[in-house]
């Protein structure tokens, strides 16, 4: 066998590893230390590689933003911001048809400014939204497939954790990236509220109303959730405009995050060690599958992989617009049965060497921004789709009424949401290179 036919044999060693359970980041590592093996026929190669990965990848100083971002998620959990945001939104939205579902969507948005994490939103929200959907007379089915989607808004509202990796990946700009992803985050935002106003319009009987409030009452309501904004403001509105590196930002969410909760009582010390347990155990996972990861691709790079098929993609005669539409329907593929986080990892190393080198009728620098956004909402897609959906098990598990085949039906027409505004984002670039055309 070629190099490169032993570096593609990998991806099915890799696939069977993943079918048969074999966690992400133990799979990667040892078909890349086999893989290296192999090619090198020396184990001295592989012993230099684990030093020289090992130290590369832990002193970027990018990866602290992880961390970071993962602890502001802990602290804005328990500082109740969830049922601050909820509550202002319900009384804004919620005399109108759907409107509580539609508040649940606007106040993961508002949670994800200040979270990061998909999981940690729809888990935040279902808890407090569900029973108020559910007394409200929502079905099961609507009420749990929008706090589903909502969920994915954690990731697609910047600050985003995914988008990080990504960065680190494809070694982009992380600021670029967060300014690229508002515009499409908040669109998918309104595109979610228009389904569910479809949604019951259709079907009238699956949501209801509840009184309209006064102005006064309304304005009472967003009172409570300035620190929110004052969050957002600070660490978004900074990195936009160059006060703060993504890492300082991080670092002053974290700050306004843990000053909130302590000041909702939501923080003692038992609170603040958990926070910091579970911190440092998604992070250690995270980062072993970015070392994992990084093993990998250097064996596929050391096997001429990426080289070959972009190679072989520039000269198939294929457009480049042909090509990106089916690197989009291989991430809603993957989706059904795979990470987003794995997904983002296995193939990105792969497909930018490809994307970068097409002639999309935009600057070359911003080909993988524009990829990167892409990347994230077929990602995001990935959530909400059985059989391996996170987001419907998680909101499913907190309704214990209602079957997950129902949360499943419940989640499809956000589904059809999400591929419509892909499809807009992919046939108009500037929506979301705009604000990075203004801002850098």
């Amino acid at each position: 066998m070629t190099d490169f036919q032993i570096g593609l044999a990998s991806f099915g060693v890799l696939l069977v590893l993943i079918a048969f359970r074999i966690p992400l980041a133990a799979a990667m590592f040892g078909v890349g230390l086999m893989g290296t093996y192999i090619l090198a026929g020396d184990m001295r190669m592989v012993d230099n590689q684990l030093k020289t990965f090992t130290y590369g990848t832990f002193t970027n100083y990018s990866l602290s933003i992880i961390p970071l971002f993962l602890l502001m998620s802990e602290f804005a959990t328990r500082g109740g911001m969830s049922t601050a945001l909820f509550r202002a939104a319900e009384a804004w939205l919620g005399h109108r048809k759907g409107g509580v579902a539609m508040a649940a969507i606007g106040a993961s948005a508002g949670f994800g400014a200040v979270c990061g994490s998909s999981l940690a939103t729809a888990s935040a929200m279902g808890k407090v939204a569900l029973p108020e959907l559910r007394r409200c007379g929502y079905s099961g089915a609507l009420a749990t497939g929008s706090l589903a989607a909502g969920g994915t808004l954690g990731i697609l509202i910047p600050p985003s954790i995914v988008l990080v990796v990504y960065a680190i990946l494809a070694e982009e700009n992380i600021e670029k990236l967060f300014t690229a992803a508002l515009v499409p985050g908040l669109l998918a935002m309104f595109g979610y509220m228009l389904t569910i106003a479809i949604y019951t319009r259709l079907v009238p009987d699956w949501g209801n109303t509840i009184p309209k409030r006064s102005l006064a009452e309304r304005c009472a309501a967003l009172v409570d959730v300035w620190p929110v904004m004052l969050i957002f403001l600070a660490v978004i509105g900074g990195i936009y405009t160059g006060v703060f590196s993504p890492t300082a930002a991080a670092a002053v969410g974290v700050a306004g995050t843990a000053l909130v909760a302590v000041a909702n009582r939501g923080l003692d010390l038992a609170g603040l060690r958990n926070s910091l347990l579970a911190t440092a155990q998604t992070s250690a996972m995270i980062f072993f599958i970015v070392l994992a990861a990084g093993f990998y691709n250097s064996f596929l790079s050391s096997a001429l992989v990426p080289q070959t098929l972009a190679g072989y993609f520039l000269t198939s005669g294929l457009s480049p617009w042909t090509i990106l539409i089916g690197m989009l329907l291989l991430y809603l593929v993957l989706g059904t049965v795979m990470d987003s986080l794995a997904m983002i990892f296995l193939t990105v190393p792969i497909f930018i060497p490809i994307i970068t080198q097409l002639d999309f009728g935009i600057p070359p620098a911003e080909v993988g921004i524009w990829f990167g956004i892409l990347v994230l909402m077929s990602a995001e897609i990935g959530l909400i789709t059985p059989p391996v959906g996170m987001n419907l098990f998680v909101i499913n598990a907190l309704s214990r009424d209602v079957r997950i085949g129902e949360t499943c039906r419940g989640a499809l027409p956000f589904v059809l949401s999400d591929i419509l505004r892909i499809a807009i984002l992919v046939g108009f670039p500037p929506i979301t290179l705009g604000l990075v055309r203004l801002f850098f």
